[in-house]
């Protein structure tokens, strides 16, 4: 992960929280609840942050959260003894996890490739379908470029803050990079307004074809 990420995440992780907490208490909880409906066995929270995701982990599962910023993962450890969760929390690359192939049941990531350099978006979709089990799933929640013109005007407005507070972009459309990374779209909606949307993608069968709703 370059360095200049790692220092954006280190210099706000005491500050995470409350940066986000409007966004959160208005809409991400809801989001972040619905991504992980369905879920079981091994899940990889993949770019978990401070732990937001945590609150809705299904009880019986074996999470393993991850993300590139040791302070963040720091809060994270702190979210989920406050919870009572036992969760492997580990420091790493998502372009490079390590896990052995086909390990994890599904793979979770909220506001992930909104902050991902461009470069490094296929290299971590790749990585991910090598490390999902092929009848997993993995839930890729994330920002989308609104179509109707007063938000998309308002995202525009607030890029450069976003930027300098997260290195975070509302342009990155994983999309059209999962053909590339032999990933099959099961389901695209979106799920506030046009500007949010959760895609559920899975690894590639051998000649199988592509289908999935879009809403």
């Amino acid at each position: 992960m370059p360095a200049g990420y790692v220092e954006t995440y280190e210099r706000i992780a005491p500050i995470y929280d409350v940066l986000d907490k409007g966004y959160e208490v208005l809409w991400k909880r809801r989001l972040r609840a619905l991504t992980f409906e369905g879920t079981s066995g091994t899940i990889l929270d993949a770019g978990a942050g401070t732990g937001c995701n945590m609150p809705f982990y299904p009880a019986d599962a074996r999470v393993i959260a991850v993300d590139a910023s040791p302070s963040m993962l720091a809060y994270a450890r702190k979210r989920a003894a406050k919870l009572g969760r036992e969760v492997d929390l580990h420091v790493l690359d998502l372009a490079d996890t390590g896990f052995p192939d086909a390990s994890v049941d599904h793979i979770v990531a909220t506001f992930v490739f909104c902050v991902l350099p461009e470069e490094l978006m296929l290299p971590v979709l790749r990585e991910m379908a090598r490390i999902v089990k092929p009848c997993g799933t993995i839930r890729i929640l994330d920002y989308t470029l609104s179509r109707n013109s007063a938000a998309r005007l308002w995202m525009r407005a607030m890029s450069p803050w976003l930027r300098f507070a997260f290195a975070a972009r509302y342009t990155a459309d994983c999309q059209t990079l999962l053909p590339e990374a032999r990933l099959d779209v099961v389901e695209s909606q979106f799920v506030f307004g046009d500007s949010v949307k959760l895609l559920v993608a899975r690894p590639r069968l051998t000649g199988h074809d592509s289908g999935y709703t879009d809403g």
